[in-house]
């Protein structure tokens, strides 16, 4: 037992030796890999006739994912380049569901979740946006808004980089619903609808006695 003792000791202490030989072998053979020759961004070249080590884009290069064939889908503006007043697909419920998610999320600091420019930063100073349910907000097309929402107008900001092109349309949808839900006559509700709102609600307002930011 003594000596099957001394032997499996005596191995042990050989392989722990062979492990330190093997590590110090690696380790003195280490490639300075994290040395590479090669230019980090904006470092000078002497190769190059400019000095620049970052090569000019050839022209007509579009970046992968982003060729944006369909003008229609990602800037909202027709053949014409004028904006349309349809959109790139069909409008669902789940769609404008989705917008009301985004509207709500994006939008309700301005524009309140009724779209009467009454949101919170806007009663705390900041400049009141123009209410949906004018007239001329009610008669501009779905590109216009969704132009605005890409590019930002007047006191707006652009929201290109927080909003994907398919939800500024999901958004277009339920801006479209908003001003609908303002705006209905009354003679197009259901029954069951109609009698459900107070007596002070069932005046159908004629389109030409509506003011600008009249309708909340």
């Amino acid at each position: 037992m003594r000596i099957d003792f001394t032997v499996a000791a005596t191995l042990r202490v050989a392989g722990v030796a062979l492990l330190l030989l093997a590590l110090a072998v690696l380790t003195a053979c280490r490639q300075d890999m994290h040395d590479q020759p090669k230019y980090i961004p904006l470092r000078p070249s002497e190769f190059f006739t400019d000095g620049r080590s970052a090569r000019p884009i050839p022209e007509g290069t579009v970046a992968r994912g982003h060729l944006n064939e369909d003008t229609l889908f990602y800037t909202g503006k027709g053949p014409d380049g004028k904006p349309a007043d349809t959109f790139p697909f069909p409008v669902t419920r789940e769609i404008i569901l989705r917008g009301q998610q985004r509207f709500n999320i994006y939008c309700t600091p301005c524009h309140d979740r009724t779209g009467s420019g009454e949101g919170m930063i806007v009663r705390r100073g900041y400049r009141r946006p123009p209410t949906y349910h004018s007239d001329r907000l009610r008669h501009v097309t779905n590109g216009y808004l969704y132009d605005v929402i890409t590019n930002g107008f007047g006191a707006m900001p652009d929201y290109a980089a927080q909003i994907p092109p398919a939800d500024r349309w999901a958004i277009v949808s339920y801006v479209r619903a908003l001003q609908l839900s303002q705006q209905a006559p009354l003679n197009e509700l259901p029954a069951a609808a109609r009698s459900q709102l107070p007596p002070s609600s069932r005046v159908v307002i004629s389109p030409a006695i509506r003011q600008e930011g009249g309708a909340k």
